[in-house]
């Protein structure tokens, strides 16, 4: 487990590198629910997602010679992003692997900061193991993107601000994919208010970290296509911490259909005027779907990020029935 004092540790050392983003009162889902509904708009980041709070806190906690080097890491989009960004800021410079299932948006946003991206095979676990033959031949630090305490403490820096601003929040509901995001919030907010309920979402196909949590151990899943693209990739089948974390932290785990985030997108488009990405819909998607219908409130989503391909997001919103047509 990560402290409180690593939590806030980040915070404090992440500060004047990121956004401290709002949390507000969503009218709609709030009358839905019958209870208070805020939104955590992290998606208003300065890439796009929460990713630039652990990638900043680990880059700036590396050497002088460290950040000389380089760094590499494997990315679903949004950590790449991330990193690439505080790498800029720090006078490093980034290596992004991918795979070809990251759409190609996000990875023209990547090579626009000046990283080198790779793009390789069909699923994270390919990019990584690219991304750990360049950390092994040409001496790049590994940056991993969710399995890292570094990581993990920068991301749950957004469960800090959300109690701070709903001090009697009592249900928080993540995406989850990795577990870097839902651990670090998780993490700090149980420090802090230990009766709240963590509820992680993701998509039906591919949902490594539910599919381990069933198991009881890491385990490898096949990856497809989805509207929530950033919840894609595994977990790693040696990770320390992010699944234990997950374990012992989260109080339930919901599965959204394909239908069910588009819907979630078109509700934030709509009702909430905000452009939002299927992996940052996901929250909303869940009470569209009454599928937390039996949570307590006030309820807080994290709404994770916007880096969505626009024409796709056109195609949601318009609700046609194939949106990924001409989509990379």
């Amino acid at each position: 487990m990560i402290d409180l004092v690593a939590f806030q540790a980040a915070r404090k050392r992440i500060g004047s590198h990121i956004l401290s983003t709002p949390l507000v009162s969503s009218r709609t889902l709030s009358e839905s629910c019958g209870v208070p509904v805020g939104l955590k708009l992290e998606h208003h980041q300065t890439t796009g997602s929460f990713k630039l709070r652990g990638a900043t806190n680990k880059i700036l906690q590396l050497s002088e010679a460290e950040r000389a080097r380089g760094v590499v890491t494997v990315s679903t989009g949004n950590h790449g992003r991330g990193l690439a960004h505080a790498a800029r800021a720090t006078g490093s410079r980034a290596t992004i692997c991918m795979s070809r299932l990251v759409p190609e948006n996000k990875i023209s946003e990547i090579r626009a900061l000046g990283a080198d991206v790779r793009i390789v095979g069909r699923s994270q676990d390919e990019a990584q193991e690219e991304a750990e033959r360049l950390a092994a031949t040409e001496g790049l630090v590994m940056i991993l993107p969710f399995d890292d305490p570094e990581i993990i403490a920068g991301q749950g820096t957004i469960g800090l601000e959300v109690v701070d601003a709903m001090p009697d929040v009592a249900t928080i509901i993540v995406p989850l994919s990795g577990g870097g995001l839902a651990a670090g919030v998780a993490g700090a907010v149980k420090a802090l208010r230990p009766r709240a309920k963590i509820v992680g979402v993701t998509m039906e196909r591919g949902a490594a970290m539910k599919a381990s949590l069933d198991a009881g151990r890491p385990v490898q899943v096949e990856e497809f296509p989805s509207l929530a693209d950033s919840l894609g990739g595994g977990v790693g089948l040696d990770n320390k911490l992010t699944f234990p974390m997950c374990q012992a932290l989260l109080d339930r785990v919901v599965l959204l259909s394909e239908s069910e985030i588009a819907a979630g997108i078109r509700h934030a488009y709509e009702q909430e005027r905000e452009i939002v990405e299927g992996a940052g819909a996901v929250g909303i998607a869940a009470l569209l779907a009454g599928k937390v219908a039996d949570l307590q409130g006030p309820i807080a989503l994290i709404i994770s990020g916007r880096n969505i391909d626009m024409g796709l997001h056109r195609r949601v919103v318009n609700g046609e029935s194939d949106p990924f047509k001409e989509v990379n």
